[in-house]
């Protein structure tokens, strides 16, 4: 693809998620040229059991961190929508905000999480939230985000029915698509590092571990993964 002519609209639970699942892809796809706009859908307020820690503060802490990781892989836009940490479901209400969005934005390519992994290995049990965001991305793209009948109010806020071309899902069990990201490897980990909050970062090493069991199966160093389903085949124009 030339990702000069791409829009990537990045939807995802938790400040945080988008630098660990896709932090390496963003930042190559946006130094080679696309335009990323990230849509973070809980306030965070959840991510501490420092029992010092405010929801309040966190909130603040976790949005000034998301932004700093956005500088860095070059995102344009950061939206947050302010949703619970730990209560997110896929309601009705909240698809038609990323429907909103995605028409607004009109991105060519929409990454998110998979809806259907409860766990990775034996040692971590997928969040729920992060389920819950990713059933919503989907059910936003298809159908809402392309019918007109459906939430016939935002017509009246001026957003046409949009279709997006692709959409690229992180943390699928049996991905088809591998992404290089040894180049923008040390990107990633920059980004990352902001989120003091959440993770101590280091030399890396266990990202870099990540990394590379996610690269065996495509024969790449460094890699990120995903299923790709290609909705609409036609190249976007400049």
């Amino acid at each position: 693809m030339d990702m000069k002519n791409q829009r990537i609209l990045v939807i995802f639970a938790h400040p945080d998620d988008p630098e660990f699942m896709v932090g390496g892809t963003i930042a190559k796809w946006t130094r080679e040229g696309a335009r990323a706009d990230y849509v973070i859908i809980t306030d965070g307020s959840a991510g501490s059991n420092d029992p010092a820690m405010t929801r309040e503060a966190l909130v603040s802490i976790r949005q000034a961190e998301q932004r700093g990781a956005c500088d860095v892989a070059g995102v344009s836009d950061l939206v947050f929508l302010g949703y619970q940490d730990g209560m997110l479901l896929p309601t009705i209400e909240l698809r038609r905000e990323l429907t909103r969005l995605i028409r607004r934005y009109k991105p060519t390519i929409v990454v998110c999480g998979d809806p259907t992994a409860w766990y990775y290995g034996n040692s971590y049990l997928n969040h729920a939230d992060h389920r819950a965001a990713a059933v919503a991305a989907l059910e936003a793209v298809f159908p809402s985000a392309e019918t007109r009948p459906i939430f016939r109010e935002l017509l009246d806020e001026g957003l046409e029915p949009h279709k997006v071309h692709q959409i690229w899902i992180t943390g699928a069990a049996s991905p088809d698509t591998w992404v290089d990201i040894s180049q923008d490897f040390e990107t990633k980990l920059d980004a990352l590092r902001h989120h003091k909050s959440q993770v101590e970062v280091g030399d890396g090493a266990f990202i870099r571990q990540w990394a590379a069991e996610d690269g065996k199966a495509a024969n790449i160093p460094l890699a990120e993964s995903f299923k790709v389903m290609k909705l609409y085949h036609e190249e976007p124009s400049s």
